[in-house]
């Protein structure tokens, strides 16, 4: 994601560990000094990437009823056989690698659910070109469970993270509305640019909004920033790129408390009325400040600073005048915004 690296290096270390050092090598579930299958077939293997706030996967999978299931079991050889090939496992309850390596299948994206940026994109989850990846989903649980009753924890998923979604429009038109206006605190051109060298809206993303009044041509494609931005904006970064991540993940997991009272839809609450708030704020002081005739002039330190001048933005301004990261990168896979086809994820 274009926020992750905008920034300088030592803020994005942990991230740089898991998408450089340890992405798609072998020795990253099977240890190096350790390179045992039975070690990798322990759920513990994935808990070093796979949690936090935006990829909430082991607290989801720890705390919901399959991860109890197999912490208080996983010590019995004869509930958990680390000896047996995913193919012949008979476990008592799943582990990651069960459900999502199924088989002994190394591509985790083929028994997972629905896929939307970690459940941070809105999708129509029933369309047709879900059907196949939904089914095999459901088989999975079909291993231990009726048909049914997968189905139904599937539906459960869906209306969960549809709902979350009705937040996410809602809370994100606030802020839009800001922006059209002329009213959010600091607006777009006030910023240091963004990490395209650009000044457009953060949450101008993909082909979500097109106009001058995001900051951007026809086309062009804001990304979220986490930083240097309004607290409206961080706001809705946090309320989808959290919040709503834990709805999706702990549905998907069966962790209730995750997609409910832990910041999961009740998060997602209270991030709407702070952005409500501010919002409402921001309009009765820009009414106040038109009515007494007071022009507004933004602070210097959103423009520059010690750190925000190590940002990519800066950089290509000053190094490269006229120049945008696209330029730079003509045909820039890994930066790009908007996401890919279904049938490619």
């Amino acid at each position: 994601c274009a926020w992750s690296i905008e920034r300088p290096p030592g803020d994005t270390a942990g991230c740089t560990f898991c998408h450089t050092s340890s992405e798609e090598r072998c020795s990253t579930c099977h240890q190096r000094h350790q390179f045992d299958p039975k070690v990798a077939r322990h759920a513990e293997q994935c808990k070093t990437c796979h949690w936090g706030k935006d990829h909430r996967d082991w607290e989801a999978y720890d705390i919901g009823l399959h991860g109890v299931v197999y912490q208080v079991n996983k010590w019995d050889p004869k509930q958990f056989d680390w000896t047996k090939k995913l193919a012949d496992a008979d476990y008592v309850g799943p582990t990651c690698q069960y459900c999502h390596m199924r088989g002994g299948h190394h591509n985790v994206q083929r028994f997972g659910t629905v896929y939307t940026s970690m459940g941070m994109s809105m999708a129509d989850r029933g369309a047709p070109i879900w059907k196949e990846k939904r089914d095999r989903w459901t088989s999975v649980c079909d291993d231990c469970h009726s048909p049914r009753f997968a189905r139904e924890n599937l539906q459960a998923l869906d209306e969960s993270v549809k709902d979350a979604g009705l937040k996410y429009r809602e809370t994100f038109k606030v802020a839009e509305d800001l922006i059209k206006d002329g009213v959010a605190d600091p607006m777009p051109k006030d910023l240091c640019p963004d990490w395209s060298g650009q000044h457009i809206w953060s949450l101008k993303i993909g082909a979500y909004h097109d106009g001058p009044e995001y900051g951007g041509k026809t086309g062009e494609s804001g990304e979220f920033r986490m930083s240097n931005c309004t607290d409206i904006e961080r706001l809705c970064f946090e309320s989808v790129g959290y919040f709503q991540t834990y709805i999706y993940k702990g549905m998907a997991h069966g962790s209730w408390n995750d997609a409910t009272y832990s910041d999961g839809s009740f998060g997602m609450d209270r991030w709407l009325v702070n952005v409500k708030q501010d919002a409402s704020q921001a309009r009765r002081l820009a009414a106040i400040e038109k009515k007494v005739g007071v022009t507004w002039v933004p602070e210097s330190f959103w423009k520059t600073g010690e750190w925000l001048d190590q940002l990519t933005g800066p950089y290509i301004v000053k190094n490269h005048p006229g120049k945008t990261i696209f330029d730079l990168c003509p045909d820039p896979g890994w930066l790009d915004t908007h996401h890919a086809p279904a049938e490619e994820v």
